[in-house]
C-alpha cells in the first residue's frame, strides 16, 4: 500500500485538489445564492415602500383602500386604475422572483394578496385587467382570492 502510494502520490494530490476546489466552489455558489435572495428582497422591500409612499402623498387614492368606496356613485378613477395597475405589475414581479426562488419566501403574500383583491377597486380593475397577465400569475392571484 506504501509503495503503491508513493508511486501515486502526485495523482493523489490531484484528485484531492480537484475535490476541494469542487467543494469551496459549491459553498461559494451557495453563499452567492444566499446574498443575491437577500438583495433581491430588499429591492422588492424599497420598491413596495415606495408604491405606498406614493399612496400615502396622493389624496385621490384614499378610495382604493376603502371597503365601500361608493362605485356606483362614482366609478373607478384614472389615478386609482394607474396605482392598482403599479401594485399588480409589482406583485408580478414579486410573485415570478418566488416562483424562481429569487426570493426568500414571503410569508403572509397570499393573505396579502387575498385582502388586497377583496377591496372593491382593487377587485374592479383586477377583473378587468386579469386578460392582460400570465396565466400561471392569474391562477395565483386568483387562488390567493379563494384563501379563505
Amino acid at each position: 500500500m506504501v509503495a503503491w502510494i508513493t508511486r501515486n502520490w502526485f495523482d493523489i494530490l490531484s484528485a484531492v485538489g480537484i475535490i476541494g476546489s469542487l467543494l469551496f466552489t459549491a459553498v461559494s455558489l451557495r453563499s452567492e445564492t444566499k446574498t443575491r435572495r437577500i438583495a433581491n428582497l430588499l429591492t422588492i422591500t424599497v420598491n413596495h415602500r415606495e408604491l405606498w409612499k406614493d399612496f400615502s402623498n396622493r389624496p385621490g387614492l384614499s378610495r382604493v383602500l376603502e371597503a365601500a368606496p361608493a362605485l356606483k356613485k362614482r366609478g373607478v378613477t384614472r389615478e386609482e386604475e394607474i396605482f392598482v395597475n403599479m401594485v399588480i405589475l409589482h406583485l408580478s414581479s414579486v410573485y415570478h422572483a418566488t416562483k424562481d426562488e429569487l426570493v426568500i419566501k414571503l410569508e403572509g403574500l397570499r393573505r396579502d394578496v387575498w385582502w388586497f383583491f377583496s377591496l372593491p377597486i382593487p377587485q374592479a380593475i383586477w377583473e378587468k385587467t386579469k386578460i392582460l397577465q400570465n396565466d400561471k400569475f392569474v391562477e395565483f392571484v386568483e387562488k390567493c382570492r379563494e384563501w379563505k
